[in-house]
């Protein structure tokens, strides 16, 4: 018999409403996974009382007959970047720690109104500035997977969300919430053999979102397969008046539309995403997911990008830029931690509590922010990358003028071990090479696991979709999925 922790979220969904097990058994067995998983060190707060109310509410509906709401007995892990009422929220900073929000996020807010539960809040890199978890003052996440050609270090579960793509991998979530500034998402999805979406910049609200990069935050989710995605994002969707960058649009029926027949279809492929040192296994990967869109009926055409090059600085003059008026909030004096020792003024109350709040990686952006936006250097870096940004995304618009999807690798290597990285932040920033420019352009993305490397450890494809066309991405994303056959999981260490 399958475990129920083997479930995702459609086959979830689908058991409570059919009547093969109740939601609260699917509840009592995640918050079992959950509390047996502490050496990953995915979860900061387990919340097994939200999930069994949320399991306890659809079994009554359905004892009452009732029509079961979208995720109703489904229970999910909450980056921790999401306000929850009641709740701590820390954005994995210790500027936040003991921080309880008395309101809900309204991405939160949809999950649970179509009947999702909370198993806990998810580790992450802190305020979502990292790719492998290694920055979050609570202690890094582990990846489940292990190499299997002997090497023993810990692997790294990419980042921002982390503790969602290792959750969700180890089988302790069905599925989990993610942000995606330059490809938090899709990044650790490939990393640990998931699938994840960032949608169209502006689908899902930011509001109660702690916010990093306004112009590029973008909530998705991350779950074991494309149908899984689809259900769980429809949840989160939708528009919010209380964001100004909410697209007033309806939730498409992304579920049911998904198609993995690209008959009549054009898929580009970018020839600016070859990078110098890109391993050959992952080129070899790209062909091969090339293969199977044309097997499952779509035409294959080159496409070029040539501002692509110069995505990552523009990105890391933005990103940092927008993080450093937004982290300028946290001040010790309206909310979280407060530094101020007898006889301080104000300023050194200021100085200390952001010295001691913020972790290496916060200060290095918020100082390259600052720099960036000061008055002698605004026009020649940040007005400057701005330009630069419009010209990605009129790359884009000319590249969707003969093709409907680009394809592409999602990283340019496997996970590598805790610590290889995070000394050189110029090699760490080179993990978002292939994710950056679509989140410059506001698109919507997707990474399906494709295979594993020559050690075992999952890889990742990348589909890139137009502006709103959600569907297109899922449906590709589907044709990989069905011919790929990952069925590749972690063995279990913990």
């Amino acid at each position: 018999m399958t475990a129920l922790t083997d479930l995702g979220i459609a086959a979830i969904r689908n058991g409570v409403r059919d009547g093969d097990f109740s939601a609260r058994e699917v509840a009592e067995a995640f918050n079992a996974a959950v509390a047996a998983a502490k050496p990953l060190n995915a979860f900061l707060v387990e919340t097994p009382d939200h999930a069994l109310a949320a399991a306890d509410a659809a079994d009554q509906a359905r004892a009452a007959g009732e029509t079961l709401r979208p995720m109703a007995g489904v229970p999910i892990g909450m980056k921790d970047l999401f306000c929850t009422k009641g709740v701590p929220t820390t954005a994995a900073s210790h500027i936040l720690e003991g921080f309880t929000p008395e309101y809900e996020s309204t991405v939160s807010q949809n999950l649970w109104n179509a009947g999702a539960g909370m198993l806990g809040k998810l580790n992450l890199d802190q305020f979502a500035m990292g790719s492998s978890n290694e920055t979050s003052y609570f202690g890094n996440v582990i990846s489940p997977w292990r190499r299997n050609d002997g090497g023993n270090a810990p692997l790294a579960p990419g980042g921002s969300s982390g503790g969602s793509s290792s959750a969700v991998a180890a089988r302790i979530a069905p599925g989990a919430t993610g942000t995606d500034t330059g490809g938090s998402i899709r990044q650790p999805a490939a990393f640990v053999g998931i699938s994840g979406i960032k949608p169209t910049y502006g689908r899902c609200s930011r509001w109660g979102t702690i916010a990093f990069a306004s112009s590029l935050d973008q909530a998705g989710p991350m779950a074991r397969d494309v149908r899984d995605c689809a259900i769980m994002l429809e949840a989160m969707a939708g528009f919010d008046a209380k964001d100004a960058t909410s697209l007033d649009l309806p939730v498409p029926n992304w579920e049911g539309q998904l198609n993995a027949s690209l008959a009549g279809k054009r898929v580009g492929i970018p020839k600016e995403y070859r990078v110098n040192g890109m391993p050959a296994e992952i080129e070899a990967l790209w062909q091969q997911g090339i293969a199977w869109l044309k097997d499952a009926g779509a035409e294959i055409v080159d496409v070029s990008l040539p501002h692509t090059r110069y995505a990552l600085p523009a990105y890391y003059i933005i990103a940092p830029a927008e993080a450093s008026s937004n982290l300028a909030r946290y001040d010790g004096v309206r909310y979280g931690l407060r530094d101020l020792p007898d006889g301080a003024n104000l300023q050194e109350m200021y100085a200390r509590t952001r010295a001691k709040g913020f972790g290496d990686e916060v200060k290095r952006r918020i100082l390259i922010g600052t720099y960036v936006l000061s008055a002698g250097f605004y026009d020649a870096y940040y007005t400057q990358a701005q330009k630069v940004r419009t010209l990605i995304a009129r790359d884009f618009e000319r590249a969707w003028e003969v093709c409907d999807v680009l394809l592409t690798p999602t990283a340019p290597s496997a996970a590598f071990a805790l610590g290889e990285k995070s000394a050189d932040p110029l090699a760490m920033y080179l993990n978002d090479v292939f994710t950056v420019p679509s989140s410059l352009a506001g698109l919507p993305a997707m990474s399906v696991p494709g295979g594993v490397d020559a050690s075992g450890l999952p890889l990742g494809l990348q589909v890139i979709g137009k502006p709103l066309d959600e569907q297109g991405v899922l449906n590709a994303a589907l044709a990989i999925e069905e011919r790929a056959g990952f069925t590749a999981r972690p063995a279990k260490w913990w």
